[in-house]
């Protein structure tokens, strides 16, 4: 017999090409400190980054209490980390929002807005000690928008 309301999700997550760039002086960057700083919070936001969950879900998941999972995923969703992609419904007829990862992924700069440059020089030596400088020419673009500010 079929159901009348889904109770399984079929999102999935999908990831922007264009990082967010988060520095030391920026409001935003400590908002998402705080709210990843917790060792709940942190493997929440580890398995959001894997699959869409529910909070239900995630509790189960996770061995924790619902109340203590929903405090965890509001402070993540108000740092703009994670967001709500689907609804879906619960055995009971209860609907349930279905979290993931922000689309955009987040980059963590350990600098000021005026570092910007040594960004650049901080990837051009990370390449380098890869070895192929095909990973400048795979971001470059995102890199030259990201340093020149545009």
């Amino acid at each position: 017999m079929s159901r009348l309301l889904p109770t399984r999700t079929d999102a999935a997550v999908e990831r922007s090409c264009n990082p967010d760039v988060l520095s030391l002086d920026d409001d935003e960057t400590r908002d998402v400190l705080e709210a990843l700083s917790s060792e709940t919070a942190y493997e929440i936001f580890r398995l959001l980054n894997q699959t869409p969950a529910t909070p239900a879900r995630i509790a189960a998941e996770l061995d924790q209490s619902i109340q203590n999972v929903h405090y965890h995923l509001t402070n993540l969703e108000s740092a703009g980390v994670i967001e709500v992609t689907d609804t879906c419904y619960s055995e009971k007829g209860r609907e349930m929002n279905v979290f993931v990862v922000s689309q955009d992924p987040t980059l963590l700069f350990l600098g000021t807005e005026d570092d910007r440059t040594s960004l650049k020089r901080a990837f051009k030596s990370f390449a380098s000690l890869l070895g192929p400088p095909s990973i400048l020419l795979a971001a470059g673009e995102s890199i030259s928008r990201i340093v020149t500010g545009e």
